[in-house]
């Protein structure tokens, strides 16, 4: 154990979830079948080594499978509210280990110690609103053409859903489907980021006390482990209807074609190029303090992280010389340590890909405004440690078009009204998170209309980084298009099934179609 992990307490977080220096990386509940190799857990707040956790094989796998479709069998039949009492249970354990398991995400990933509770927090709130979902899971009734006839729609259960989810919310973005999945009826099979498993063990190690409290299939939550081939098993087995994947657009579009080709149902959760439009009746110090978090906040390695920052001309002087002075405020180092504001990035390739961003920013004509570069010293052994930088770029130069999972914020000038700030917001490929920071009320709901931003989350005088459980959460365009969390999102775990009653002695045919015998 490392000084740091010593010195912060990780080492009893590990013990409090159950997770030792070796651990099982396919599991439903008690039962491990983790049988390939062994993948390290790498903290990149120091470099050193937490735990190894056993991957799994394509014999493994079967197992996991068998498990899951003969748990299905069991859990569909329970009364959703009783479903939902369960995913209660699990959201009483999360609030008992709060603490632990956001160290964890801390150490493990690199976020912030009070970005790792607040992880954990959003999983106690899903948890929160899937419960009262279970008593919500409503069709709708519909008047019938014919006499005698009622007509009404359902949703069941849809079966086995795989989640595939990134290292940047290694725990929260699973509870999001999970919970909602579970209500729904449906059992899970989980594959985490291979570059945070520790994380992936320990809710499995939570869930499965609760199954095991109360006398349930283990199978209703499994785990697997590994790198992108084990992603593959789920991608291409018909067994599992639904597939929900987190990640990057060129990962998207390889699991989407893989489970369309089997007509199976794919909910993504991919890029985001995320700006904050600010207009000249902006308030700056609302502005500043958005876009740094947004920009800074887990070191710009979110998917709603603040990317681009379209200022109008005319404040434009005014809101740059503010957010470089905020930067100069910024403090990076150990995240567990809550005195500073920015951790480190996830690993070298990671840091990797910083440093060719900026590289490339530059070789297109971006000023810098904030240095970036990697630090180095005895605080930042890992070699993961970045300086957030800003650069005044244009909308059009290629780099600026990616997501770079880096704290890299580009400062871009509009001119004119709003909407050719708006037409700049819109002009990637990309359709998450968006902004703007106006008290103008005109341009408030111009943004909000249906020709002004067309990301699937739209703000006004906040950030784009950061969401309530209780809106749907997702991005259009080559964001993927899915919906998670709050809202109506819980249909896509379930099948819809229209029904029609005829209680009478005849059968009339709909569109009054006559076929006498």
């Amino acid at each position: 154990m490392s000084k740091i992990a010593s010195d912060f307490g990780i080492d009893k977080a590990l013990k409090q979830l159950n997770l030792s220096p070796v651990n099982d990386g396919t599991s439903t509940g008690s039962n491990t079948f983790g049988n390939g190799e062994l993948l390290t857990s790498i903290s990149p707040v120091d470099g050193h080594e937490i735990a190894k956790v056993s991957t799994t094989t394509e014999s493994d796998y079967q197992k996991v499978m068998s498990s899951a479709e003969i748990a299905f069998k069991e859990w569909r039949l329970v009364p959703a509210p009783q479903r939902g009492e369960i995913v209660r249970q699990f959201g009483e354990k999360l609030r008992e280990l709060k603490e632990p398991l956001g160290k964890l995400v801390s150490y493990e990933m690199g976020k912030s110690y009070q970005e790792g509770l607040g992880e954990v927090q959003e999983m106690i709130d899903i948890c929160d609103f899937a419960v009262g979902l279970s008593r919500q899971l409503h069709g709708l009734t519909m008047h019938s053409e014919r006499p005698g006839h009622r007509m009404y729609e359902q949703y069941h259960p849809l079966g086995i859903v795989g989640i595939i989810s990134a290292f940047n919310f290694p725990v929260a973005v699973w509870a999001w489907n999970t919970a909602l999945a579970w209500v729904c009826g449906d059992v899970c099979v989980w594959k985490p980021s291979e570059k945070t498993p520790l994380c992936g063990v320990a809710c499995q190690n939570i869930i499965a006390e609760v199954l095991k409290e109360n006398d349930l299939p283990e199978g209703i939550s499994c785990l697997i482990n590994g790198d992108y081939k084990v992603g593959e098993m789920m991608t291409s087995d018909k067994r599992i209807p639904l597939v929900s994947a987190t990640g990057s657009i060129r990962m998207g579009k390889i699991v989407a074609q893989a489970v369309a080709a089997r007509l199976g149902k794919s909910l993504l959760e991919l890029g985001g190029n995320n700006a904050i439009i600010v207009t000249p009746d902006a308030d700056i110090k609302m502005t500043v303090i958005g876009a740094v978090f947004g920009a800074v906040g887990t070191a710009g390695q979110r998917c709603t992280s603040t990317r681009r920052l379209i200022v109008h001309e005319t404040i434009y002087d005014k809101v740059k010389d503010a957010i470089v002075d905020a930067y100069n405020q910024i403090r990076i180092g150990n995240p567990l340590d809550e005195n500073n504001h920015v951790g480190p990035l996830i690993d070298e390739l990671a840091v990797a890909s910083y440093n060719k961003a900026l590289k490339a920013a530059e070789a297109e004509g971006g000023k810098v405004l904030v240095e970036g570069g990697v630090l180095t010293g005895e605080n930042y052994e890992s070699g993961c440690y970045v300086k957030p930088a800003i650069i005044e770029a244009e909308n059009s130069f290629e780099i600026v078009q990616e997501e770079t999972f880096a704290p890299i914020l580009y400062i871009l000038k509009y001119s004119g009204n709003v909407e050719n700030a708006i037409a700049l917001q819109n002009g990637v490929v990309q359709g998450l998170s968006s902004a703007i920071m106006t008290n103008n009320l005109r341009e408030a709901e111009r943004f909000l209309s249906a020709s002004g931003s067309d990301c699937g989350i739209a703000n006004v005088n906040i950030g784009t980084s950061g969401a309530e459980i209780g809106g749907a959460f997702g991005g259009e365009k080559e964001t993927g298009g899915g919906r998670e969390s709050g809202s109506d999102a819980w249909k896509i775990y379930m099948r819809r099934q229209t029904n029609t009653i005829n209680y009478t002695s005849e059968l009339p045919l709909a569109q009054g179609i006559k076929f006498d015998l």
